[in-house]
């Protein structure tokens, strides 16, 4: 019988979750285990695991950026705009709004840092700040027309699998998820800044103690939340081709689910970027199989995703008591 460590139930349970899933819905539905429906389901969901990735850098940590969604939709406004209106090559818009976003990140570490402020009520304000900007910046949506974004971002870069009866496609966006995920993984494991996040969201007394900056620390991990924020609002406006300063309101919170369902800690030093992956999974596959079902509306995702959440932090609690 294969026993496995308290720490690590979460993330298998997750695991476990995703591929009951799938298998339920396989047997469910026709074409469920089609490589088209797995396409999309990676395709449709990159830029909430983007997302999630800066989100599980802040959780581990013990802390949290409500600023996510809000940074997301002023980065897509940005973008469209600095294209469209401003005549900017879209690779310069793009670096414009990722530098952008990790300086907003930094910002929000700086004032919780300097102020002692909570994170909760300094990146709330940092939500409406973002939000407002954008609206600020357009009050309307932008559809992008240039052909680079076209005829490159999202077709040259496009690559073709020879999977299925007529092969399948997979834009550059996953491609930018798949590597964002990977090189955090590698960052939290592999990196003496991976190792202090830990330490600090598991103890920060005891991280002191072990000579760690915890100041810096946290600065690191507010501006590589804010930088992954720019990059899921870049791949947004790439799945959409447009940019909306009203789009993604909330996504904060669906970032925030798929770390807390991927095994993460609220209470921070325990989690990984892999589970957070398989968070996303399975919040995909939450939505396919509503998709499929046809007659439910999509607001049984939430329904779904409340029961889950509220499901992985009462199994964190039990464990919690189990350790102490």
């Amino acid at each position: 019988m294969i026993r496995v460590a308290r720490r690590h139930v979460p993330i298998f349970t997750t695991l476990t979750l995703v591929a009951v899933t799938y298998l339920a819905g396989a047997i469910a539905y026709t074409n469920f285990a089609s490589v088209g429906v797995a396409r999309n389901l990676l395709v449709d969901n990159a830029f909430l695991a983007v997302a999630a990735v800066g989100a599980t850098f802040v959780i581990l940590s013990g802390a949290i950026d409500l600023s996510v969604g809000s940074v997301m939709a002023l980065t897509s406004i940005l973008i469209a705009s600095l294209i469209e209106k401003h005549a900017m090559h879209p690779m310069m818009a793009i670096a414009i709004s990722l530098a952008i976003g990790g300086v907003f990140g930094l910002c929000q570490g700086l004032i919780i840092e300097v102020f002692r402020l909570p994170p909760f009520l300094v990146t709330l304000a940092g939500m409406f700040f973002a939000r407002g900007a954008a609206f600020v910046v357009s009050p309307q949506s932008i559809g992008i027309k240039h052909p680079f974004v076209a005829d490159v971002l999202n077709e040259m870069l496009t690559l073709a699998l020879p999977l299925g009866e007529r092969g399948v496609s997979i834009p550059v966006t996953v491609d930018i998820a798949i590597i964002t995920i990977a090189a955090a993984a590698i960052v939290l494991r592999s990196s003496r800044f991976g190792r202090s996040v830990y330490a600090v969201g598991d103890d920060e007394s005891s991280a002191l103690l072990m000579g760690l900056n915890i100041r810096a620390t946290r600065l690191g991990v507010f501006t590589l939340s804010g930088l992954c924020s720019a990059l899921a609002g870049v791949v947004f406006t790439l799945y959409q081709q447009s940019g909306d300063p009203a789009a993604c309101k909330g996504f904060e919170l669906d970032a925030i689910a798929a770390v807390v369902i991927g095994g993460t800690l609220l209470r921070g030093g325990v989690g990984s970027v892999l589970g957070t992956g398989l968070g996303v999974l399975l919040l995909g596959l939450i939505q396919t199989i509503i998709t499929f079902q046809g007659n439910l509306s999509s607001w049984w995702t939430r329904i779904v995703v409340g029961l889950l959440v509220l499901a992985f932090v009462a199994l964190q609690a039990q464990l919690s008591k189990r350790e102490e």
